[in-house]
């Protein structure tokens, strides 16, 4: 992310939810110190470095000396802001509350949820067992094929119209495909009905291998004609390659569960 002087204002309107979030967890740092203050109100580190992880989560929160001057005046402003006399009174509106609750719940539900799933344990046994259902539910064939994309059925009529004639299907694919795999003749390569949209997978499973589509395939990217080229049985990965996961899916059932018991027990109307 690239920061300018100019970004200062809109970067700090865009970025006074991320306070709320760096608030809620800065005094829970055991290391923090305060940074600067403003209006009375202390900024310590651990604020300082959540807002920076937010703004740049795409370099690790790591600032450049430019980008971390930017920062902090963004944050300061916020401060600036926030602590107005009148931020107290704007504070007892009922959509301004209700945000601010929502974020202190949403802070504290993902805080809860971390740390149930951190206390899950995973056995050998529960991690093999789902393996084994999802290897059930790999399908048992993987198709190689090529495909023409066009815009209008109109077009895909024609290049079916040609390949009956007798035309080369890469070659076609070539001049006429719309689609990024157009200048590689068409070209997909092997992949899992599960990896395709349900109109194409249909298609390919409904023919033979070497044998195209007799009638145009509509998806949202627009009109297919598809030549099936080979199958082969699938083949799962491995258990070792999959441990992890398997570890998270097991995990994630359980959590669901652990929350099911949650809400079951839950008191209100």
């Amino acid at each position: 992310m690239e920061l300018t002087n100019g970004s200062r204002i809109v970067g700090t309107r865009l970025a006074i939810i991320s306070l709320a979030a760096a608030a809620a967890f800065s005094s829970s740092a055991a290391f923090s110190e305060t940074i600067f203050t403003v209006n009375g109100v202390d900024v310590d580190s651990a604020v300082v470095d959540m807002y920076f992880n937010s703004r740049l989560a795409n370099q690790g929160g790591q600032a450049t000396p430019e980008q971390r001057e930017i920062l902090m005046g963004e944050l300061r402003d916020i401060y600036v802001l926030a602590t107005q006399d009148r931020a107290s009174s704007l504070a007892q509106d009922d959509q301004i509350a209700a945000q601010l609750s929502l974020q202190r719940h949403s802070i504290l539900a993902q805080a809860v949820a971390s740390e149930i799933l951190e206390g899950i344990e995973v056995s050998e046994e529960e991690m093999r067992a789902e393996y084994d259902e999802q290897v059930k539910l790999v399908p048992p064939l993987e198709f190689k094929a090529r495909h023409i994309l066009v815009e209008t059925q109109a077009e895909a009529i024609e290049v079916i119209n040609d390949l009956n004639g007798g035309a080369d299907f890469q070659e076609l694919a070539k001049e006429r495909s719309t689609g990024p795999s157009g200048p590689n003749g068409g070209d997909l390569g092997w992949f899992s009905p599960t990896q395709m949209v349900a109109p194409f997978t249909n298609a390919v499973e409904g023919m033979e291998d070497g044998q195209f589509s007799s009638e145009p395939v509509q998806t949202q990217f627009g009109w297919h004609v598809i030549l099936r080229e080979e199958s082969r049985d699938s083949v799962p990965p491995p258990y070792e390659s999959s441990k992890e996961n398997v570890r998270a899916m097991v995990q994630q059932r359980k959590f669901q569960e652990a929350l099911e018991d949650l809400r079951a027990n839950a008191e209100g109307e």
